[in-house]
């Protein structure tokens, strides 16, 4: 799966974290019903926020929700995931953007597709999607032709660009689609006046998404000889941050004027999830609200054994655990193969895919939930802008 907004698991309270899985699954399983199993790999983590922008709009509903299956991703466990309207456009969008993404590999002659029958095999593949992201957009009332003229544009925007070139006319692109997408949102919840504000939060959106993109890309682009828009147009690194940081701030701005049921999770994702996001691009892990270096550990667990002996007084044992079902080796496998896809035994917490103990991942340095969260001492809520009922909106 990619994308920028890549939240780690434990990061989230238990409440996101549960909303979050529902829409991912929901737009796995939307891709799925409407376009057949092949199309799940298109699966991605910006993609879900179509759907989380729409049911934030309308609220959470028992219609809005359904009871999926066990899924080796899911540890083969049933769970609560998301359908409707939201989840289909997510599918839509996200199929013409893996198509795109598709076609931009097959022109950059990137690994295998440097070769002609793969790239063909690919291109055949990426008009499939284009046409079947068509026909959900159009029962969505959805035009998905505004992703795709944005997508053919890119190539002619690509080819004239050089020394010199604004950044912001190469993003162009990307950021209609992405305003087209997040506007589209408001019409589906019904709430036509949040068109103006998802727009321009989605514009800003998709300006991040191609800036992040080609930052990641650039040791790897200079050393193959890839095109790349910093390198192209000459931007140094420093005015690459400034403009994703203008975008930040643009898109928390455009978030405060849309009118939400529920905007907790749009708020976590878009306003502190997106910021480390930038953060990860660039290397640094300071503070997105103060500046400040986050020492490692200081929101981690106190050092020492929780069941060592107090002063004066004998030690205390460990509370038994309970007994658990063993999973069969096939199965347990499949689990496996899931943790290890999605990244949840490289952080956070997991449950073992044989024996089913909790087992903690090594990497436990994405920091506590609520990590950068100054905001909400400063907006005067008192809350954790991470938390459940977020009443922060800054």
């Amino acid at each position: 799966m990619f994308g920028i907004v890549r939240p780690c698991t434990h990061r989230l309270s238990e409440g996101l974290r549960t909303e979050w899985m529902a829409h991912l699954c929901g737009l796995c399983l939307a891709l799925r019903a409407d376009h057949g199993q092949f199309a799940r790999i298109v699966t991605n983590y910006d993609g879900l926020i179509v759907s989380v922008l729409t049911e934030a709009q309308t609220g959470t509903t028992p219609a809005g929700r359904r009871t999926a299956g066990p899924c080796p991703l899911r540890a083969m466990r049933t769970a609560p995931v998301a359908k409707g309207e939201g989840a289909r456009l997510a599918a839509a969008v996200s199929l013409v953007l893996a198509s795109a993404k598709v076609r931009d590999h097959v022109a950059d002659r990137d690994g295998l597709l440097a070769r002609r029958p793969v790239a063909a095999a690919a291109r055949r593949v990426a008009a499939g999607w284009d046409r079947a992201g068509a026909r959900t957009g159009a029962a969505l009332g959805f035009d998905t032709a505004l992703l795709v003229d944005a997508v053919d544009r890119q190539t002619g925007i690509e080819t004239l660009a050089g020394p010199g070139t604004p950044l912001l006319t190469v993003t162009e692109p990307t950021e209609t689609a992405t305003a087209a997408a997040f506007a589209h949102t408001a019409v589906l919840a019904g709430k036509p006046r949040n068109a103006a504000p998802l727009a321009e939060a989605g514009r800003l959106f998709g300006r991040l998404a191609h800036l992040l993109d080609a930052v990641e890309d650039r040791e790897a682009d200079a050393a193959s000889g890839a095109w790349n828009p910093l390198t192209v147009t000459g931007t140094p690194l420093t005015e690459a941050r400034r403009l994703c940081d203008d975008a930040l701030h643009g898109i928390r701005l455009a978030l405060r004027e849309a009118e939400f049921t529920d905007g907790t999770l749009v708020h976590v994702l878009l306003a502190h999830e997106l910021r480390r996001s930038v953060d990860r691009a660039f290397g640094t892990s300071s503070c997105s609200h103060t500046g400040l270096e986050v020492p490692q550990g200081s929101f981690g667990p106190p050092p020492g054994n929780p069941y060592g002996p107090t002063p004066g007084g004998p030690a205390a044992p460990p509370p038994p655990r309970p007994p658990r079902d063993r999973r069969g080796l096939i199965a347990g496998c499949l689990v496996w193969a899931g943790l290890a896809c999605t990244c949840q035994m490289c952080c956070g917490s997991y449950e073992d895919p044989w024996s089913r103990e909790r087992r903690e991942a090594p990497c436990q340095d994405c920091g506590d939930c609520c990590e950068a969260c100054d905001c909400c001492g400063q907006c005067g809520e008192g809350c954790c802008c991470c938390g459940d009922s977020c009443g922060c909106d800054c």
